[in-house]
């Protein structure tokens, strides 16, 4: 029920609209809280529990969820799922080699910090399944890990505050993260996935924040927590991109903002001015900044060469110990043997094998590949019309516009292309190994257009490394190309070559240089002669990133039992086995709290018809709710929902394969639009019925969580004495 006076306000008002509309608002009445009680009773205010009844409640919910996610934490002593993988990132930092992966490095840096707090010395290979060796303490990386996770109950806590929800709601929404076991089982092994929640937590806490200071701009506070927002956009973005959504989510709000204030007329510029000053900092320099900073970390503990060199330039590489590209000669010369780099993000090295095409001209094969072997090796000949290359010759150096061969050093045979189409984009034309050093013709021949040169602007010699240049067929008018296009399994699923035929000169992709050189009349380059700038590096890799991950798409020559898609996450379609399922291996399943997961997808659609029933009724003329309801409403459950959608979404539209944890993010938006619309609706009730509404609530969410907590804490023994929490023939717990 409304207030006295506001009801007094809307009777006058339905007054004047006739009797047709003079129906009850769909308002909810205030919250009944033990202060308005105490007001009401005329009694002070607040007390002493009033005033720290929030850090004892919070206290006691984050022992409860460091209980929950360190409880048996060591019990399985087999390498789980993917810490396969950031187990073995992790050991890359202690051993400071450099690695390539698809996410950013935040969080793998701080699962190699975990590793050497722990004593680990990074010798460890992580293959799925080995047992820990007992040198290897990975309880303590699982604790560090958890860590993140225990702590993302206490955020939720303050936020559901920070977003007005009553008393109940707030202990509704704090609980469904405590209790939802899909979130104590991820963060119980060494994974990003605790990293990745607790910023995406963090975010929201200070989002959260930010709209209740929202009328008390430039204030310290505000500057406080602006300043937390970015920090927090910068590491949830450093972890894994899928912080990006969390990112776009407070942009949006930001911008929403922004927009109404240019509305107040009586806001002067300046102070307009700084507005937006003060949000470009916060908001974009310095989570950038951060972003940024990860990065440099991450290049500067890698020192040494590793398994992941191939993904960056070859200038990069050159500045990694444990390389042989220093011992390389700086000038090339006829005569002189290297491996070609493809210069396009990911790239690999200008590869070729005796296998040939089977259909086309069914010659030797030409590709890209990232490993580095005695395939990769070319020697730089003249073209047919000058004199042949002769082994005591005077040397010979190239430059650019020179037209030259290239010989494949394993099998003897020439770079060549013709007008036969390429066997994956047809629209190029084919590039194959031909002939040999005496058979041949111009259609071996390829003209040298230097891009660019790192070190110089003297292109009267191609230099190792630090020449950027396009490979053109003098006949066809074609250029040298390998893109991101992988090759059937007759082609070993290697990047295809081919000679496109637009002119493209900012393609990286046909832009080469000189990686390895090899040539005994001229001496190793000097120690400063190849120097890589940080910004590159940092866009390239960047970029490699992203093409990679668009790159992992389902194999439709495999069947992955684990991946999912995302229809099935918000129902609980799925789970998914961490381990192997024999009866002597401790058995951890990947499944979700259904109270949570229907809970927060059923309220999506309540949120929706909420709004559209208010809109309807605000659009017939009825007063229901105030502004400051309206804004409750915006900032708690549209905003929130918002944010599922943006978590959600991208994994539909895009083609890469999917697995249940990529919901996680998502999931705590339905958490938080669950807690507004039960705490909004059950308003509505008395105040007994809405204390008992929330009991059941509690009690559901706690009860399947206990009921389902097995998955979570390891099942020991036979998968069959587990049986009873197989629901759906879809969950695997048995059978």
């Amino acid at each position: 029920m409304a207030t006295t006076g506001y009801a007094g306000q809307v009777d006058g008002e339905l007054k004047k609209r006739g009797p047709a509309e003079s129906q009850t608002p769909l308002v909810p009445s205030s919250p009944d809280t033990d202060a308005q009680k105490k007001k009401q009773a005329g009694k002070p205010a607040k007390s002493f529990v009033d005033d720290y009844e929030d850090i004892f409640v919070c206290l006691l919910f984050t022992a409860v969820s460091i209980f929950t996610r360190l409880w048996k934490i060591g019990l399985s002593n087999i390498v789980t799922w993917d810490e396969a993988h950031f187990g073995k990132f992790g050991s890359h930092y202690l051993k400071r080699e450099f690695y390539f992966d698809v996410h950013p490095p935040l969080g793998k840096m701080l699962v190699g910090l975990s590793g050497y707090m722990a004593g680990y010395n990074g010798s460890f290979e992580f293959k799925s399944g080995d047992t820990y060796p007992a040198e290897v303490n990975y309880t303590f990386m699982r604790i560090f890990n958890a860590a993140f996770g225990a702590l993302c109950v206490p955020v939720a806590f303050y936020t559901a505050r920070e977003l007005k929800l009553s008393r109940y709601g707030t202990w509704l929404v704090t609980l469904m993260v405590l209790c939802e076991n899909s979130y104590t089982t991820i963060s119980r092994f060494i994974l990003l996935d605790s990293m990745l929640l607790f910023f995406t937590f963090t975010t929201m806490l200070c989002y959260a924040r930010l709209t209740a200071l929202r009328n008390r701009e430039f204030s310290g506070q505000w500057w406080l927590w602006l300043i937390l927002s970015g920090l927090s956009i910068g590491c949830v973005s450093s972890v894994k991109l899928v912080g990006l959504f969390v990112t776009a989510l407070v942009g949006l709000y930001t911008a929403e903002d922004l927009w109404n204030k240019l509305a107040d007329t009586k806001m002067p510029i300046t102070t307009y001015a700084a507005h937006w000053v003060s949000r470009i900092f916060g908001l974009i320099i310095l989570p950038f900044c951060v972003y940024m900073l990860s990065f440099k970390i991450h290049f500067i503990i890698l020192e040494n060469t590793g398994p992941g060199d191939a993904q960056m330039s070859s200038l990069f590489q050159a500045n990694l110990k444990g390389t042989d590209f220093n011992d390389s000669p700086l000038e090339v010369a006829i005569g002189s043997r290297a491996t070609l780099k493809n210069m396009g993000y990911g790239g690999g090295l200008l590869h070729s094998h005796v296998q040939t095409y089977p259909e086309g001209s069914q010659q030797q094969q030409i590709t890209c590949y990232h490993h580095k072997d005695a395939n990769n090796d070319w020697f730089i000949y003249p073209n047919r019309k000058e004199k042949d290359y002769e082994v005591g010759e005077d040397l010979r150096f190239i430059k650019n516009n020179d037209v030259i061969r290239l010989i494949h050093a394993q099998t003897g045979r020439n770079l060549h292309s013709h007008t036969i189409a390429a066997p994956v984009t047809k629209a190029d034309y084919e590039v194959s190994c031909y002939g040999n050093t005496t058979v041949g013709d111009e259609k071996d021949h390829w003209k040298i257009e230097v891009v660019s040169d790192a070190a110089s602007r003297d292109y009267s010699k191609i230099r190792t490394l630090t020449t950027s240049f396009r490979l053109k067929h003098p006949v066809l008018g074609c250029y040298l190309r390998a893109g991101n296009v992988n090759l059937p399994q007759w082609g070993f699923k290697q990047i295809e070559t081919s000679c496109v035929k637009e002119n493209h000169p900012r393609d990286k992709y046909t832009h080469w240089n000189i990686e390895s050189h090899w040539n005994e009349k001229l001496p190793p380059a000097k120690k400063d002669a190849f120097k890589s700038p940080f910004w590159n590096d940092f866009v390239h890799l960047n970029v490699a990133m992203m093409t990679s991950n668009n790159a992992l798409v389902p194999d439709p020559d495999k069947q992955d039992d684990l991946a999912s898609q995302p229809w099935q996450w918000p129902i609980l379609h799925v789970g998914l086995r961490m381990c192997g399922w024999d009866n002597h291996i401790v058995k951890y399943f990947l499944l979700g709290n259904p109270a949570v997961y229907w809970g927060a997808f059923a309220s999506l659609f309540v949120l929706g018809f909420m709004i559209i029933t208010y809109l309807v009724r605000w659009q017939r003329g009825f007063p229901d709710l105030t502004q400051d309801q309206i804004d409750h409403i915006k900032l708690a459950g549209l905003y929130p929902a918002i944010g599922w959608v943006l978590h959600f979404i991208p994994f539909v539209v895009m083609a890469r394969v999917t697995y249940v944890h990529h919901y996680y993010p998502a999931l705590y938006f339905g958490i938080l639009v669950f807690g507004f619309c039960f705490d909004w609706l059950t308003t509505f009730l008395p105040s007994n019925a809405r204390l008992a509404s929330f009991g059941v609530a509690y009690t559901i969410v706690t009860g399947l969580y206990i009921y389902f907590i097995p998955i979570c804490f390891g099942m020991v023994g036979e998968a069959s004495n587990y049986a009873y929490m197989k629901w759906f023939d879809r969950w695997r717990i048995y059978g």
